[in-house]
């Protein structure tokens, strides 16, 4: 799957697809074949990080 590289285009990617189509990080990671560690190490490098109660990078 080629999602954005661009970390601030990639934050609102994955969390539009939270909101809209999957009920947790690790479901759209399997479903879309991402590495959740590669995602969550680029968005934490612009101060984001999963928030599991509210399904989104906040």
């Amino acid at each position: 799957m080629n999602i954005p590289n661009d970390p601030a285009i990639l934050l609102s990617y994955i969390n539009t697809k939270l909101r809209d189509e999957y009920p947790s990080f690790d479901e759209l990671c399997r479903s879309l074949d991402l590495s959740a560690d590669d995602i969550a190490d680029k968005l934490a490098k612009i101060g984001y990080s999963y928030n599991k109660e509210r399904n989104c990078f906040a």
